[in-house]
Order: structure tokens, then sequence, then C-alpha cells
């Protein structure tokens, strides 16, 4: 990255001035000898150096040109991330864009097969068909190789899902992972996140059906050994099917692996422990996220907990790339042309890195590169739809139309979440006309029978590019939700690597091609008629769904 933070600034703004230079005067000489990848002395202290309760950054306009080509030039464009998040750089031979349901299924199934140390899975929650059935199978059967395996006895399994999503019915997450946990305690790890939003009297009123609202975790990582895929997708059949997502699977990526493997395992240390006979617990020490204490005392619990993680690959990620820029050139430029920022988002407890990194992003788009973004539910925030108005670039917006919204033929109030965000469709599209922005700024609408779509992230182009050199891909929805209600966390790739930009470029492709362009006419067809109760309550739908 350039101009990347050099160790004595990074110690000068952690400690006191004397500390500080008696560090420095201890680690001139353990500077002296560099082993890059297994580490040099100062990486052991970067937990100590890491803040691990920093206050959110402040959002400003970046530097740089638009127009900037190759290494130097994408350091110098995106170079800022790496002050917000874990900055890992990465061959971009080793990333993989997925392109359907069947393929990020079978990709689950046979990297399970191939583990030999951990099986790591963040969902919202494991759903109760013969698929995900099969999926349970198949880390059975990992697991008992592993106890018959003498070369790979230490095979652990962790997963994360939502409480409320999670245990849902009679027949839930939790039901089909009890097996596994019974049989294999001491290898096998179930965490249940439990928003600390819903506690007290809202807890006892809201329908089981509707506390999935309040907040849920959402994060979608799924994680075998130094191999991990980022995505939208669920574990349930839809996914595996007919539900267009998007999927990124990174390959022998340690460092990576090993962050997310951390994340999760934090996420993990605050939620609560499904216990063998079905009953939940907190670890020991930690406060309970509805019942004990209040929820401030959970909240900052947790953030210390996560952002210990993050900032600590942080500073690690920062000193790894200060000793690069004044070491041997012993690492080759050519192979690690990739840069991957893990971008959190838990603003319930008080996390916000991602909704930071995606304002400014946006902010720095300039007139003359170009954004396509999707979202299976159009629902953008108003400051993000504010800078989507407010910048000069050209946005391409993609999202579901009613027929393949997953709420599409849902009984109830659910039912009618389709009608609502095409009457949010037609006040954005109408905003857009008013502005005088409908040259820049277009939107689309998915369409595909029997398919649902859900699908979100963004393609950036800089000027005279015709294939994308940034992507984000991961769980956010770019909407109220997303930002302020749930757990989230997606990728931002960074790459001056042409396969791999020809590969995200078709994969935009494939998705804008199944794709018609919204008019004013779109919305004078009678199945878009929406009616006054619906309009009504999409203020409502749009908090909450």
């Amino acid at each position: 990255m350039a101009a990347p933070m050099s160790w004595r600034r990074l110690v000068l703004s952690v400690y006191s001035p004397a500390m500080a230079g008696a560090f420095a005067r201890v680690s001139d000489r353990l500077f002296r000898v560099r082993d890059r990848r297994r580490g040099s002395s100062v990486l052991l202290l970067a937990p100590l150096l890491a803040e691990t309760d920093t206050a959110p950054r402040r959002v400003s306009r970046p530097s740089g040109s638009a127009g900037a080509q190759g290494t130097d030039g994408l350091c110098a464009h995106f170079g800022w991330m790496a002050e917000q998040a874990p900055a890992f750089r990465v061959p971009g031979t080793h990333i993989q864009i997925l392109t359907s349901p069947d393929q990020f299924y079978q990709a689950m199934k046979a990297h399970i097969k191939t583990a030999q140390k951990r099986v790591v899975m963040a969902s919202l929650y494991l759903g109760t068909g013969r698929m995900e059935q099969e999926l349970v199978d198949c880390i059975e059967e990992a697991l008992e190789r592993s106890k018959e395996n003498a070369h790979a006895p230490g095979l652990k399994v962790s997963i994360l899902l939502d409480y409320t999503r999670g245990s849902r019915g009679q027949i839930n997450s939790r039901t089909m992972l009890l097996p596994l946990l019974q049989r294999f305690t001491s290898q096998m790890r179930v965490s249940l996140y439990h928003t600390p939003d819903l506690r007290g009297l809202l807890r006892l009123l809201v329908p089981e059906r509707f506390n999935e609202t309040i907040g849920v975790q959402h994060i979608k990582v799924y994680l075998f050994d130094d191999s991990v895929i980022i995505s939208g997708a669920n574990l349930s059949d839809s996914y595996f099917t007919n539900r267009q997502d998007r999927y990124v699977l990174l390959e022998n990526c340690s460092e990576v692996a090993d962050f997310f493997s951390d994340l999760v395992e934090a996420v993990g240390d605050v939620s609560l422990q499904l216990r063998p006979d079905d009953s939940v617990t907190t670890l020991e020490g930690l406060v309970h996220p509805y019942k004990a204490g209040n929820r401030q005392a959970f909240s900052a619990a947790a953030r210390k907990r996560i952002m210990a993680v993050v900032n600590a690959a942080r500073v690690r990620q920062q000193l790894l790339q200060s000793e690069d820029s004044g070491g041997s050139g012993d690492v080759s430029e050519g192979e690690e042309d990739t840069w991957v920022f893990p971008l959190v988002q838990m603003k319930p407890l008080g996390i916000q890195l991602d909704e930071q990194v995606t304002q400014r992003l946006l902010m720095s788009a300039s007139s003359d590169s170009a954004v396509f973004l999707t979202s299976g539910y159009f629902n953008l925030t108003r400051t993000y739809m504010r800078l989507v108005l407010g910048a000069g670039a050209n946005y391409r917006i993609l999202t579901a139309s009613p027929e393949v919204n997953g709420f599409f033929g849902a009984k109830g109030v659910a039912g009618a979440i389709p009608a609502a965000y095409t009457h949010i469709a037609r006040q954005f599209y109408q905003q857009v006309c008013r502005l005088g922005q409908h040259e820049r700024v277009h939107l689309h609408e998915y369409r595909r029978p029997q398919w649902t779509f859900h699908a979100k992230g963004l393609w950036y182009y800089l000027q005279g590019q015709h294939q994308p050199c940034l992507t984000l891909i991961g769980s956010p929805n770019f909407g109220y939700r997303s930002v302020h209600r749930d757990l989230e966390a997606q990728i931002a790739i960074v790459t001056e690597n042409e396969e791999l930009q020809r590969r995200l470029q078709e994969e935009q492709e494939m998705l804008y091609r199944r794709s018609t362009e919204v008019s004013s006419s779109t919305f004078k067809q009678s199945d878009r008629h929406v009616k006054l109760w619906v309009k009504l309550v999409t203020p409502l739908i749009k908090n909450f769904f």
C-alpha cells in the first residue's frame, strides 16, 4: 500500500513518548532480522499495540487520481482502506468467483470432506431439508475421519447462527446440529447470537415469526482450513438451487482465513452456547445478551472482544507492510497482486467499519468512474441514496423484480413486502428524474422464472477501465437493517490481476444480462399498483425488512 504506517508512528500513536522511545531502541535491533511470513519479533506485539476500543473514524473525501492505473495507482486510490480495516495481500490466482447456487453447495461439500484442522461456518440459519442434512452428514463424516486419522486428529467445527432464526419451529437449525454436538462434544461448537435489542417486554410481545426483525447475526462466512467462501447466501436449500446470490472462494489464503476464524470465534464468545441437551448458556464471566446486566454492558463487552480481533489484524498487517517496504525485496509483486479488506458492520455493538468505508467509496466515485451496485432488497439508507444522487459517477443499480423477491407470494404482512419495495423503487426513480440524473443513474430489475434474487455488492470501474478493479461482496444489503440492526461482514477486493478482473466482469454481466432497465412505463403496469395501506406501512418495512 502507498505510504503504509511506519511502526514508529504506530507506537507513538498508542504509547506515551517515554514508552515509545524505549520501545524504539529495543525494536531497532529486532527489525534487523526479518522473516516475513513467519513474522518478526515485533509482530508478536501486534495485539498489544492494537487499540481494543477505538472510536469510529471520521469519513472524509480521499485524494488521488480517479484514472490511476497499475499497482501504484490502485494503492494511491484505495490505500486509505488500510487505515480502517485489515489489509491482506494475496495472489489474484487464489480467488475464484462462483456463479451459481450449485457451485456454492458443491464447493462447500468438497472442502468439508478434505478439511483437516477446522471447519468454521457463520450464517443466519441452517435449513432443515434434504440438502442441508447432506451438508451436516459431510461434517459428521469429516469428524469421524478425524478421529480415525492419526495425521489429522484435531479437526474442530465451529458454527455460528442467529438465535431467533435458528430456534424457530420444532424442527430447526438447533435440532439439525444436536446429534453432532452430542456425539462430538469436544470437537464441536454451536454458537447462537442473540441481539441485545430484543429484551424485556419487547421479547415477550413480538411473535416468533417476526422477532428476527429486531436484529440478527447476518454474517455469511464458510471456512475450511485455509480457504474461505464469503457470500450473502444462507445454509438453506433454496440458496443451493434457485436463489441467485454472489460467492467468492479464497483458496489457500491462510491470513484471511485466520482473520475470519478469529472473527467468528469472537462473535461466538459473546453468543449463547448450545448444549447437547438443547439448552443454551453463556461463557463464564460474560454478560447475558438479554437477561442479566443491561444492554450497554453487553454491547461494550462484545465490542471490545470483536474489535480486539479487527485491530490486532490491522496492526499486524501494517507492520508486515512496513517491513516489506524496507525489506530485501523477497516478495514477488507479480504474485500478490490483490488486496482483501474485511469490513465489519455491527451497529448495535457500536462497530461501523463497513458503513464508513462504503460511504467513503461512494463519496469518492467521480464523474469518470462507474459503479454497478446490486441488492436483493432495494432499500438504500438515506446517506447512501444521497451519495448516489449527489456524486458524479455513473450508476447502474440492480434489484429484484417483484416476482423474484424472496417474499413474493408470502402470507400475511410479509406478502406485501414486494409491493413495498416497488413503492420504494418508484420513489427513487422519480427522484432521479426530478433531479435530472436519469442519464447517469439507471435502475435495473432482475428477472428469472422460478428463481429468487439475493445478490448484493458492487463493482467499481476507474476511468477508462472496461473491467472492475474493486468489488464489495458479502452479507450487507446497503439498507437500514444492514447498517443499523444486524451483524454484517463483507470484503473489499482490490486487484490489478487482469484474469480476476475479467472474471468479476463476467459475473457482473451474467447478473445484469437477466435484467430489464426501469423506465416510467414500468410503474404504470397493472401489476405494479401499490395499495394505499402498503404505502402507509412502507416506512416500517424499510426499517425492519
